[in-house]
């Protein structure tokens, strides 16, 4: 079972460290550019906690881990953050435009504290594999701050919404505790959840619940290393240790305003490569629907018209193709799964989930086959790079520096919550849930 507790979290005191100048994106999107952006905007800038520079002179005593645990205890030294005073569960809405549109969207969850599991109990699953690096950072992080500043991301599943109507009713019936609008223009806006009725129901409500990692793979499995660690020097085994949870955002899958952006892939440097050549090996599973135009992709009326058709056409599996042009010829390729192809035969050994998965067919199905992009080339980005907004993607295409840009649809939530809940996973950059949640936001300080 979940088990999701209420916790005194650490936030910034707005008097002292305004929101809008202390708060900052998860630690792996932040560009050096917003780093420094980040440095300059306020000295108690969540920045020198969740990614702090590195120094030439940095050794064992005095590195960019040290620095981090010395900021934050000063910090609440000086009252800059303080401790909320009663347990709470924090609801949290993130109000946004979906980007490449003018729809505008709410998305509400709450924050709370989520009992640390191994993937073997099936509890909390996965849905995509990490890596050793950031996993050794955050962990050398959290040794020294003892402090969970960004927040892991949990999908779940309640088509009764019953955690969001609690959720609604404390917004509407109290003043929000954090307001403030990113650079992104998404407005952040947090409640406290203190009434222990509100409380007790939330946890029943998810008592149940099978909980699936959007975002924050690397930071959770850095908070069961942690865990581990923790145990190891403890005397006895003790299940309610601060260090057997973690901060988490929990979000309903059938609630509104959940969503996914795809990740477009943009090729380059391939030997020998001819598109008329890859859509004739294409030809037997896929049809083509052929979107001629005369200069730049980026903004043409028939980028709008592709694209538009590329997602009406997502149930039908379809993969938007533009290659460098061929002379004066421009055009944009919309490939559709023929409906007598046999996924099996275009993706042997791959279990029956994984062939739902456009990113599936267009690695396996196309990129190997078709192009040679071998799993290694997309491991090491030889060959293939990623964009969130298609017009980058185009526009790569157009400036000469890759040779054709995939455009993806998004995947599905639920397609997402049946491959994890499986016991299987997606590849990279299958998914992009968008918007991000603030780190600095709430923070759990896990005493010694």
């Amino acid at each position: 079972m979940a088990l999701v507790q209420p916790f005194r979290a650490y936030r910034y005191n707005p008097a002292v460290a305004p929101f809008q100048k202390v708060l900052t994106q998860p630690y792996d999107k932040i560009s050096p550019a917003q780093q420094e952006k980040y440095y300059a905007a306020d000295p108690h800038n969540l920045i020198a906690v969740e990614k702090g520079r590195t120094l030439k002179d940095d050794s064992p005593d005095n590195n960019v881990y040290t620095r981090a645990a010395a900021s934050l205890s000063s910090w609440i030294g000086e009252h800059v953050v303080q401790q909320d005073h009663a347990p709470a569960f924090y609801a949290y809405t993130q109000e946004y435009e979906v980007p490449g549109t003018s729809l505008r969207r709410t998305r509400r969850g709450f924050i709370g504290l989520g009992k640390l599991e191994e993937y073997s109990a099936n509890v909390i699953f996965r849905h995509e594999h990490t890596l050793s690096g950031p996993k050794a950072d955050r962990l050398e992080l959290l040794r020294h701050t003892r402090t969970h500043t960004g927040q892991l991301f949990l999908l779940y599943s309640d088509a009764q919404r019953q955690v969001d109507a609690i959720l609604e009713e404390v917004q509407f019936a109290q003043p929000s505790v954090t307001e403030m609008t990113d650079e992104y223009g998404v407005i952040h806006r947090l409640w406290q959840i203190t009434d222990p009725g509100k409380i007790a129901e939330i946890q029943k409500a998810m008592a149940d619940q099978k909980l699936v990692i959007a975002d924050g793979h690397h930071r959770y499995e850095t908070s069961l290393n942690f865990r581990n660690e923790s145990r190891s020097r403890a005397s006895k085994l003790d299940p309610s240790a601060p260090y057997e949870f973690s901060m988490m955002t929990f979000i309903n899958t059938r609630s509104e305003g959940l969503t996914i952006l795809p990740t477009h892939r943009v090729v380059s440097h391939l030997r020998d490569f001819s598109w008329s050549s890859v859509r004739r090996y294409l030809e037997p599973w896929f049809t083509t629907e052929v979107f001629s135009f005369e200069g730049a992709a980026a903004g043409n009326p028939v980028a709008t018209k592709f694209l538009q058709q590329l997602s009406t056409s997502a149930p039908k599996r379809s993969i938007g193709v533009y290659p460098a042009a061929e002379g004066n010829s421009h055009a944009f390729y919309l490939l559709t799964l023929r409906p007598e192809a046999d996924l099996a035969q275009i993706l042997p050994g791959l279990s029956p989930l994984q062939r739902e998965l456009d990113v599936v067919l267009l690695h396996q199905g196309i990129l190997e086959p078709a192009l040679g992009i071998t799993p290694h080339a997309v491991a090491t980005e030889s060959n293939l790079t990623y964009e969130r907004e298609a017009s980058a993607a185009l526009d790569a295409v157009d400036r000469g520096s890759a040779q054709l840009a995939f455009l993806l649809n998004p995947v599905d939530v639920e397609l997402v919550v049946r491959v994890a809940t499986a016991g299987e996973v997606m590849p990279q950059k299958s998914t992009d849930f968008y918007p991000k949640l603030l780190s600095g936001i709430t923070m759990y300080r896990i005493p010694e």
